[in-house]
């Protein structure tokens, strides 16, 4: 609806008030006359109304203006001088993401804005406080209205400046979905399809970009183990434990196809090697027999890409099943300082795990307990609890 509107406004506060109008007529009007069978056009189509009225009016102090000797402000580009970006939520993914904010902010609106996460899933996202990230989005917002930062679809001479904080924004989306987290479901299907979706019409818009190419073959391969991620009974399974004759054998080729593609362009960008890390662990037959080795070294590359502490830790969970959770320990101390884990689960819950392993029983308990009180979506909490009581006998 947001992106609909916006198309109409050229000014996302505007639209978020046609969009908010609409919900609100919406309460009073359904009661009385029903719930209407097509509720995203109904809505829609109020919001959209409501923006063309607020067009008029600009329009008509605009003249107003003018006829005391205003100048006119300048027009936006006309849709001929426009790439062809048929889907609306592409075109306000890459609005949101104007040189002119900081890469953070850009990330923060397009998934607050175009996602519509709410503030606490966007700083978990970013792994940052709640109060942090409401003030960011609010000072982003802030410099937008002061700015007079124009709304609207780049021209493809300016695709190159945003193409990274738009990846960046629909791999947060993918992630968010794939692990939702908070709630009673391991993952959120909307938000992964979302993600997915945003990834072809990227690739569409940019076949010739590595960058583009790795970030759908990172959604493909790692959304291909879909179906085998729990059990029966809903509990989570461990990459270890899956049945790998049931992973998506299609998107896992498609996936391969645009590794092969992103590392064509040199040097290789952070998605690309994302990609060839999930690739790996895609072709391999069983967990016994995958290239820990490789995977290691391509973290290696990637944290000289990507010095992103999530990374190094992804890295030490590497390292403690290729050389033991001794080595695995080690890794994880040289985060001990990194504050944007602090608050982080998997931190704690890897560091459990490696205490688990070695039989350190006492410290293993704590750390199962620290992870339990950061984690909040709830087949995660069971899987954690089942493990912590395990420990007791």
């Amino acid at each position: 609806m947001l992106a609909a509107t916006i198309r109409v406004t050229g000014d996302i506060d505007v639209a978020e008030e046609c969009v908010q109008e609409a919900f609100a007529r919406a309460l009073i009007a359904w009661p009385k006359t029903g719930v209407p069978n097509r509720t995203g056009a109904w809505l829609t189509t109020v919001a959209r109304r409501r923006a063309i009225d607020t067009l008029r009016r600009r329009t008509s102090q605009r003249r107003a203006l003018m006829s005391i000797g205003v100048p006119e402000e300048p027009s936006p580009p006309s849709e001929s001088e426009l790439p062809a970006i048929a889907d609306d939520r592409l075109r306000l993914i890459f609005t949101c993401c104007h040189p002119a904010l900081s890469p953070e902010t850009q990330v923060a609106l397009a998934l607050r804005l175009l996602c519509g996460l709410t503030t606490s899933e966007v700083a978990r996202a970013f792994l940052v406080t709640e109060s942090t990230m409401a003030a960011r989005i609010t000072r982003g917002k802030k410099k937008i209205s002061t700015s007079h930062i124009p709304y609207r679809v780049p021209v493809a001479s300016e695709l190159p400046t945003r193409v990274d904080a738009v990846l960046s924004a629909v791999h947060l989306v993918f992630t968010t979905g794939h692990t939702a987290p908070s709630g009673a479901d391991l993952m959120r299907r909307d938000l992964v399809e979302r993600a997915l979706d945003l990834a072809r019409l990227l690739r569409a818009l940019l076949p010739e970009d590595g960058e583009v190419a790795g970030l759908l073959a990172l959604i493909l391969l790692t959304d291909a183990r879909r179906q085998t991620r729990t059990s029966a009974d809903g509990a989570i399974l461990l990459l270890s434990k899956q049945d790998r004759s049931k992973w998506d054998r299609e998107a896992i080729s498609e996936g391969r196809a645009l590794v092969r593609a992103a590392l064509r362009v040199r040097p290789a960008g952070r998605f690309a090697l994302m990609a060839a890390i999930a690739a790996l662990h895609a072709q391999a037959p069983s967990w016994e027999a995958t290239d820990w080795r490789e995977i290691i070294a391509l973290y290696d590359v990637l944290l000289i890409a990507w010095p992103s502490p999530v990374v190094a830790l992804n890295r030490a969970v590497a390292v403690g099943i290729a050389d033991g959770p001794e080595a695995g320990l080690t890794a994880l101390s040289a985060l001990a300082n990194e504050g944007q884990l602090l608050g982080y689960n998997y931190l704690a819950s890897t560091r459990a795990d490696f205490l688990r392993r070695l039989g350190r029983t006492d410290e293993a308990r704590v750390a199962y307990d620290e992870a339990l009180a950061l984690c909040e979506n709830e087949v995660e909490r069971e899987f954690l609890v089942r493990r912590r009581r395990a420990l007791d006998s």
